[in-house]
This record gives C-alpha cells, structure tokens and sequence, in this order.
C-alpha cells in the first residue's frame, strides 16, 4: 500500500536537493565544507536583516541560544523550523496517524523530502510570527516612517501600519531559515556530523566565548572586581568569575556522564575465539530528547506571542482599556479566562518577544538565571518571588517545570530509539546479519533481543530523564552559555571527535576502506 505522502512526488520533485557525493568525501574535504558551513552561519548570525532597528534587543534568551537564533538577525528563527518539522512528521509516524515504511527506500526519500517541504513553510510561518507578532522593532525615521514603507507611533513604538519593510524582512528572515536548512544538508552529506548539532555547538560556544570576555573584561568583570581593592576583593572577584566555574563543573560532570556504560559480550561465530562487546552507554540516545524538548519549549513562545495580541475573554465585566495588572484587563468584578492558560508580558518596539509570566503555560516554561553572578540576589528571586496573578511562588515553578522537562525528554527519548531502530529488536537484527552472537547461546536474534531488553528500555528511561534533570538544574546556576547549551555541545563535540577519528583512520587505512566499502 502507497504512503499518503505519495500525493506530494509532484511537489518534492521541484524542490531543490544537494546531491549525495558519488564518492566518499576526503576528510580534508569533509573538514573543508564543514568550515564553510559555519563561516556562513555566523555570517548570518551576526548580520542584521535589512529594515530592522538596530536597537533590537540581545540575544540573552537561553531558547535562542540552544535553537541557534539571534533575534533581529537573519537568523531570527535559527533551527527551530527544521527541528519542529521533523517532530510534527515523526509524532505523525509514532502515532500511527501517517504510514511511513523507513526500510523502503522510496517512502524514506519522501517521508525526508516531506520534512524538508514542512521545514520550508515553517521558516516563513515562524518568521511572520517574530515580524509581525514579535514586536520586532523597524527602523524609522523621526516622523515614524520605516524605511521600506510603514509607520509607527515613535511615543509609544506601536505600529500604526504595516508596510513592505515588514515583508521584506520576512522574506530574508525566511530565506536564511531556509538556507541554513540547506547547509545543514550539505554538512550531513559532505561534512562531519550533522549540521543541526554543529550550528547549535557553535552558537553555544559563540555565547560562552563571549560571556567569558565579559566577565574577564567587562565594566563590572574581574578586572574592575580586581582593582577596586579593600577586604573583599577576593569575594568580589569569586563571585565575579563564578558563572565561568559553574561553566567548567558542568563540562566535567557532562563528560564523566558520557563515558558511563555497560557493554554486552558478543562472539563472532565464524571466528571463535574472537570477541568483541556492544557498548550501552547511560546517555544511550545522547542530546536527542534535549534538542526536541528545547525545539518544543521554544515555540511555546509563539503561544506567548498570540495570546499577547489577543484581547481579555472576561467572564462577567467586560474589557476596559485600563490594565491593572498582567491579566485584570477586565470591568469591576470580570474576571480573564484566558490568563488561566497564561498571562504575558514582554514584546513592543525595543522589548524582547512576551513571555508567558502566569498562568498554566506559565508554570513549564523555562526557567532563567536573571542576575548573572549576584547569586543571592538570584537564590532571593527563586525563594520570594511569586506571580502577580495567581501567586504562582518561583520555587513551585522550578520544581514543575524539572519535572515536565524530565518527562518531556523520556517521551521524546523513547520515540527516538523506537523510531530510529536503536530498539532492542532492532539492535539483535542488526547485530545477528553481522554474524554477532552471545557467548554460550546458539545464534538467535531473540536470544540478543531479551539481553538488549534488559537494558535499552530501563536505561532510555534513565538516562533521558537524567538529561532532562541535568539540563534544568544546570540552567540555574548561570552557567555561560546556559547548562542545556553545554549539555548539548559537549555531546555534540564528542561526537564529532569520534566521526573525524573514525574518517581519519578510515582514510589512512586501507584495510578499512576495503572492510566498509570505500574506494
């Protein structure tokens, strides 16, 4: 039977598509594209889509940090139309609600060709959300005149007409979206690793490198902590570079993770005597559950977005133009049903994107370090502060939303190893048609599949959860580059450590390029 996808051939076929080398790439070649690769994303992060105020605020949100965006940039929305359409298509698959054989080569080019068609229409759906919604900021003049047509209110910053600079700077908004799409393909064919990772490890390090010269350097950094002498200098200076130690504690305690595993003996049977061992590490699907846990809560701020252009639902009053408070937007005795779902705050001409900052949507959004290192200002924030609303104190918070985040990444865990045939049945299939067996038993794929059921499930649970926790403590202490950034890029570098490790022996070695088919 035909997957339903079959009615899209006609549109995918047009779509444009980097060609698969004919040739296994050198490894000097596969380093070559890679450096391309990220000399044009950080020439997109960092240039500033034309028509856009210059004013527009830093990228010190942590979601654009691990989505590698940067907002006002050509990268506004970075990878988060890539990763959302890879987790609507596979939530479609691991529901049962889309019928995808992934063992047939055809469905398989068209259930990614799907992807990249569903990646497309999310770049420009995401960016019109940030340019329209977001409160981006255009540049004008002092009348309020943008530049490309448009005006606003210079008073207040409200934008009394939209113009074409709204929809140019969508389109190159867009566009680069879809470009970084592009190169992600070409860094998966013709580079190392995955594009997707190298782009976030890139803007994690680019963060860090630079919160690091901040502290060092900065007006209020350990230079100035060093120089204003008295008796607690030496405090001073601690608490100063203390963001760039809870950075490197978190590197150790992520790298003494990665190396924890069990390995399952195995024997070849053509060759007796010869034994070798399958490796479960504890981080068995690695970052995976993090990026699509991340990808999912980023876009829980275009929710934030919507609900901030939406007017109050008041049960009882009605709305009125004076707004008390975040969600009392109604008359004597009305009461916002919508501020239940969530409440928001944030956005306008110079402001960053609303956030929810009450409400349900409230309690399993992220959590954010927001005194960089006055540590007892930020441990006084998380014991005293409670929402203005319902009261939501910030310690209930942090705990509901670890805990959504631990479960989020479990579902998303376990959906990654049942649809990428990292399952134990999977895993004993491949290891039996690789002539793999265990010492003592007779050679039977079910035999492999109830030792790796012993281990794979319990340890998918575990270690998913693990990262989940990992990541949502880590993000508290301040780290630079936030502690689901390091998380992500440490297990991205290993990574890559390992593919040019293994394409460098792979090259120098004959041998091996016999054994694995390389030419």
């Amino acid at each position: 039977m035909a997957t339903p996808l079959a009615i899209l051939r006609p549109i995918l076929s047009v779509l444009p598509e980097v060609k698969s080398p004919e040739l296994p790439p050198s490894f000097f070649e596969r380093i070559m594209w890679t450096s391309l690769a990220l000399f044009l994303f950080f020439a997109m992060y960092n240039t500033l889509a034309l028509g856009v105020d210059p004013s527009v605020g830093a990228n010190s949100d942590f979601l654009q940090i691990v989505t590698a965006s940067n907002r006002g940039s050509l990268l506004t929305t970075g990878i988060g139309p890539i990763v959302l359409a890879s987790i609507f298509l596979q939530l479609f698959v691991g529901a049962k609600l889309l019928e995808v054989n992934m063992k047939d080569p055809e469905e398989k080019k068209l259930f990614h060709g799907t992807q990249k068609l569903l990646a497309i229409l999310l770049c420009f759906f995401e960016a019109a959300i940030f340019v329209f919604m977001a409160g981006m900021p255009m540049q004008a003049d002092a009348a309020g005149n943008m530049l490309f047509g448009g005006q606003i209110d210079v008073a207040t910053g409200k934008v009394l007409s939209f113009g074409f600079t709204h929809f140019f700077v969508l389109l190159q908004i867009a566009l680069a979206s879809i470009g970084l799409l592009y190169l992600d393909e070409i860094v998966s064919k013709y580079g190392l690793g995955s594009g997707i990772s190298l782009f976030i490890a890139a803007g994690v390090s680019f963060a860090i490198a630079g919160g690091s010269l901040a502290i060092l350097f900065g007006s209020d950094g350990l230079t100035a902590a060093l120089s204003s002498g008295g008796a607690q200098v030496i405090a001073k200076a601690l608490l100063t570079i203390m963001p760039i130690i809870f950075t490197i504690l978190v590197f150790l305690v992520i790298v003494y993770i990665e190396g924890i595993k069990v390995e399952i003996p195995l024997a070849f049977e053509r060759a007796r005597g010869i034994g070798t061992g399958f490796p479960i590490k504890f981080m068995y699907v690695s970052n995976i559950p993090v990026i699509l846990a991340f990808a999912l809560l980023a876009n829980f701020q275009f929710l934030a977005m919507i609900f901030s252009g939406i007017g109050p639902v008041c049960i009882i009053g009605e709305a009125n133009n004076q707004v008390l408070t975040p969600s009392l937007a109604c008359g004597p005795g009305g009461f916002n049903a919508l501020s239940v779902i969530g409440v928001t705050e944030g956005g306008g001409t110079a402001g960053a994107p609303p956030k929810f900052t009450d409400g349900i949507m409230y309690l399993i959004s992220p959590v954010y370090n927001y005194f960089g290192h006055d540590y007892g200002a930020q441990i006084q924030y998380y014991t005293e502060k409670t929402t203005p609303v319902f009261g939501i104190p910030e310690w209930l918070h942090i705990i509901i939303y670890i805990i959504f985040l631990m479960v989020l990444c479990v579902i998303f865990g376990q959906f990654w190893v049942d649809t990428t045939g990292m399952g134990p049945k999977d895993v004993a299939e491949q290891l039996n048609s690789a002539g793999l067996q265990i010492p003592g038993y007779r050679r039977d794929p079910r035999i492999v599949t109830a030792m790796l059921e012993k281990y794979i499930p319990p340890i998918v649970v575990m270690g998913s959860a693990f990262v989940g926790l990992l990541a949502g403590l880590a993000d508290l202490t301040g780290a630079l580059g936030t502690g689901t950034g390091i998380l992500l890029t440490v297990g991205i570098v290993y990574r890559m450590y390992q593919d040019i490790e293994k394409q460098n022996v792979i090259s120098q070695n004959f041998l091996m390029s016999s054994l694995l088919g390389k030419k």
